[in-house]
Parts: structure tokens; C-alpha cells; sequence
């Protein structure tokens, strides 16, 4: 074990589960974190494979969750863990988390935060008595061409902003015999993923990114969320219009069943003078167009980017960079983030642009919000949170 590193656990992320060789991809790109320990299956003699596989000591591969926290807790500060990363099903990140903060670990949770927001509302009170800092995993602010977009509309470069289009489109729940996955089982099945499938999976990123890249908060919706392939209890297809704090409109479009979508999310913003346009498929392109001028493409790593950009490119230009970055990044600036906290130092999430607890919150919000506005016949409504 290096001492100079910041030391994880993780819950969840057995074989066969893709999001978690992800997220220890990430934690370990940069050398700042070491993994310790764990529970990656319910199963014990699973948890303990998947942990001698990643090499680490069989009396930190835990049964369950709580006798982590409680067994890590009573060893020496220099050996135990210091935050666990939650890939798990949704249902169970807000007991995680919870147990977690209550031991006094820091957590890394995957989004979203929570099953329901009223959780994530518990989970923000909580936290608020409490040392523990808390992050969430929305990836797709850690690429450096979003950063670089977020930048130019905080300086001016578009004006004011007034009209949001994102869209994140999919194609594999497309049909019936897509269900077979343990990817997709859970997703579909209230009582794991919550009120939601598509807007709780991926429209949240997309709405999390129109408001990152903007620094506007969606305040109204109207929403119209579809169950396109029979059988299905959850949607599986949505789209919802948007209100913004500054007027602006905008446009949701997320969908799992687009057929021969692979993983397309696109924003583009609008504003007075110029807009932005970005694609995750094409991550190191950045489109600025300004009116009755050539369209000026922003690569990655090529001239003066803005600090937030350049900290998060690690390779030299022209050598693609994406997804495992991206994530990268997250938890390289959440190491940073505890790094300053243990010397004391008072810390805020935006200032070491990690999403956090608001953002936990609000993307909750917002699949109620969507969920609840689809159901209605009145159009527009506003935006609560709890």
C-alpha cells in the first residue's frame, strides 16, 4: 500500500459488471489512488474472486457493505480506506452512501444519486452535519472540450444564451430479447432503477450537461415520456422542453430505442452573438459559429484552452482522448479535493469542479419532474425540488 495515495473501497463492480472496471480504470489512470478494499457482489465467494483478481489482501473483500465501513473504521488512519466509489444499482446507492457518511467516509457515488429524490434530499441534510464530502460520477463534464465550451459562455463568447438542444440517443433497448442483459434487467425494473429508465439513466446526463456547459438551471419542463416496446412498465423514450433562469427555451431528447444509435449524445447552445456545438462521439471537437462567419473549430490540446481544458487533457494533440478521460478526471479532481481537505483546508465542490451533492439533488429533481409533467395534460411546470 503507497501512503501517498488516496485510498478507495468500492461497492459493487463484480464480474460481469461493466461500469465498474470503468470506474477503477479511472481511479487508477493518474497514480493518486489506490483501491484497498471492497464488496463487489453480494455473493461472497464472488466478492472475494473479483478482489483477488484486482490483488488485493482477502480480509478486505467484505460480505456487506456496512461491515466495510465498520472493520476499515477501526483500522490505523494510515491504512484505512478514505472514500468508497458506489457502482451499484440504483436502489442502493442512498444506504451506501448514507452508512458511508456515517463512519465518516467520503463517497463517489455513480449517478443518479439516489432512487428517489426525497433520498437525495436526506442524503444533502446529512451531509450537511458532517466533514464528508461527496461527488458524483457525471462524465461527461470531464472532457475538455465541455470544459472549454462552459469556459467561453461564462466570458462572454456567446452572448446571452437563448436556446439549449440536447440530445442523447441509444439503440440498445430496442427491442424485447435486449432484456436479457444484467445491464438492461435491472434498468427496467422499478424497484432497482426507480421511476425511470430513460430519463434516469441517460436523460439526467444530458439535462446535468445543459446546465454544466450553460451555468443556467432548468426552471420549468414539459414533458412527454414514451414505453415504445411493449411489455416495459418504464420509459424507454422521452422528450421534455425546457425553461431556463435566464428565459431561454430548450429541447431533451433522450431514447433507448433508437435503432443503430450507439452512444450519441450531442449538445448544442445557442446565444446572441455565436453558438456551440459538441458531440461525444467526437469528444476533442468543439464547433464555435458565429453569425455571417466561418465556423471555427476548438480542438483538444491545440492553442490556448482555458485552464480547466488544458488541466484535463493528458496527451499531446491529435492523440484522441474520451470516456476512461473523462471519468479521469472526476476522480483525479476528487483525490485533489481530499488531498486539500485532510491539510485542513476548507473545500467547495465547484472549486475543484467535481459534481456534487446540488447536482445529486437536482438531477433527481429533475427525472420526478419529468415523470410527473408526462403524466399530466398541463403543459408547463415548474421545476420543484421537494
Amino acid at each position: 500500500m503507497d501512503n501517498n495515495k488516496i485510498r478507495m473501497a468500492m461497492v459493487g463492480g463484480g464480474e460481469g459488471a461493466f461500469i465498474g472496471a470503468i470506474h477503477r480504470i479511472a481511479a487508477r489512470l493518474d497514480g493518486q489512488i489506490e483501491l484497498v478494499a471492497g464488496v463487489f457482489s453480494r455473493y461472497p465467494k464472488k466478492c472475494l474472486s473479483t478482489g483477488q483478481q484486482l490483488g488485493l489482501d482477502p480480509s478486505r473483500c467484505y460480505h456487506d457493505y456496512e461491515t466495510l465501513f465498520r472493520e476499515e473504521a477501526q483500522l490505523p488512519q494510515s491504512q484505512r480506506m478514505q472514500f468508497v466509489a458506489i457502482v451499484t444499482p440504483n436502489h442502493l446507492h442512498f444506504p451506501i452512501a448514507s452508512a458511508a457518511i456515517k463512519y465518516g467516509f467520503h463517497v463517489l457515488s455513480d449517478k443518479p444519486a439516489t432512487l428517489t429524490l426525497a433520498q437525495a434530499l436526506m442524503l444533502q441534510n446529512q451531509l450537511s452535519d458532517t466533514h464528508c464530502l461527496y461527488g458524483l460520477t457525471q462524465t461527461y463534464t470531464g472532457y475538455p472540450m465541455v470544459k472549454e465550451a462552459r469556459h467561453r459562455i461564462a466570458t462572454g463568447a456567446l452572448g446571452t444564451v437563448k436556446k439549449i438542444v440536447v440530445e442523447y440517443s441509444q439503440g440498445w433497448l430496442a427491442n424485447t430479447n435486449d432484456e436479457t442483459s444484467k445491464q438492461a434487467s435491472w434498468r427496467l425494473d422499478a424497484k432497482k432503477s426507480g421511476i425511470s429508465c430513460c430519463m434516469g439513466d441517460i436523460g439526467v446526463h444530458a439535462a446535468n450537461l445543459a446546465e454544466y456547459v450553460s451555468g443556467l438551471e432548468v426552471n420549468a419542463l414539459c414533458a412527454d415520456l414514451n414505453t415504445v416496446v411493449a411489455g416495459r412498465t418504464l420509459d424507454d423514450d422521452g422528450t421534455v422542453l425546457l425553461r431556463f433562469n435566464n428565459g431561454a427555451k430548450g429541447v431533451l431528447m433522450a431514447s433507448q430505442i433508437a435503432v443503430g444509435e450507439e452512444n450519441n449524445l450531442k449538445l448544442r447552445i445557442y446565444g446572441e452573438k455565436a453558438s456551440i456545438e459538441w458531440a461525444q462521439m467526437e469528444p476533442n471537437n468543439l464547433w464555435l459559429r458565429e453569425q455571417n462567419a466561418p465556423a471555427q473549430l476548438i480542438r483538444t490540446g491545440v492553442g490556448n484552452l482555458c485552464p480547466a481544458a488544458s488541466k484535463a487533457t493528458r496527451t499531446p494533440a491529435g492523440h484522441p482522448e474520451g470516456y476512461l478521460e473523462a471519468f479521469a478526471n472526476i476522480y483525479l479532481n476528487f483525490a485533489e479535493m481530499i488531498q486539500a481537505h485532510c491539510q485542513n483546508n476548507a473545500v467547495q465542490n465547484q472549486d475543484f469542479d467535481v459534481p456534487g451533492i446540488k447536482e445529486a439533488v437536482r438531477g433527481m429533481a429533475f427525472i420526478e419532474n419529468a415523470v410527473v409533467a408526462s403524466a399530466q395534460d398541463t403543459k408547463w411546470h415548474p421545476f420543484t425540488i421537494g
